[in-house]
């Protein structure tokens, strides 16, 4: 799953992305606010870290507009700001959620798993499916009960696919959600990741849609 980090604090965002990156995430980073608003309403992010202090343009701004353009994505505004009316009328800007500075990372991180998780219409962190037990939160997966070891692009696109399934998951969309912005992309390695995954659980576990993409059934 794929988040954008927004903070203008380069030592900060650069923390956020590490550890996101350890929790299964892959993270990119934007220090501006006019460039926010551009990568918000252009690029496919799973979840999006908003700072409202930002050079540029105001984070609050930029949520407005995203909203405004139908995106969609789950925002976390990460703030200093904490009176009770900022908090209003940053949820009331179209916020999922609202952090103040200073915090504890794991529930930065925690709050990042459940807008995922709720935004893909999943209730619990745990996703199971034909024998495949995948925990998002502990980045953990079993097959019939026993642990299986993914690297962290199987474990991506597993469990981009178990959050979505019945859904048609096409190639680019895939690579749009496993790789962050900056990463050399290969559409072919999709392919070995998904054999792989197959290898590791069982071969009719996802099903390759000719012309269209992957999808597991329920």
């Amino acid at each position: 799953m794929r988040i954008l980090i927004v903070e203008d604090e380069q030592t900060l965002a650069g923390q956020l992305a590490e550890q996101l990156r350890q929790a299964g995430f892959v993270a990119d980073l934007c220090h501006d606010g006019s460039d926010a608003a551009f990568l918000g309403a252009t690029e496919p992010y799973d979840a999006i870290i908003l700072d409202l202090g930002l050079p540029g343009r105001d984070g609050l701004s930029v949520l407005k507009e995203w909203r405004s353009q139908g995106v969609d994505c789950p925002v976390l505004i990460l703030t200093a700001r904490n009176q009770l009316h900022e908090k209003i009328e940053g949820l009331n800007a179209g916020a999922d959620d609202y952090l103040t500075k200073p915090f504890q990372m794991a529930e930065l991180v925690a709050r990042v798993h459940a807008l995922v998780r709720r935004a893909a219409g999943n209730a619990s962190p745990v996703l199971e499916l034909k024998g495949v037990r995948l925990d998002l939160s502990a980045s953990q997966v079993w097959y019939e009960g026993t642990p299986i070891k993914l690297t962290a692009h199987e474990f991506r696109v597993l469990a981009y696919l178990m959050q979505h399934r019945g859904k048609v998951v096409s190639r680019s969309e895939l690579i749009d959600h496993i790789y962050a912005q900056d990463f050399d992309r290969d559409s072919n390695t999709v392919e070995v990741f998904i054999g792989r995954i197959r290898k590791k659980t069982h071969a009719d576990l996802i099903e390759t849609v000719r012309g269209l993409g992957y999808r597991i059934n329920e």
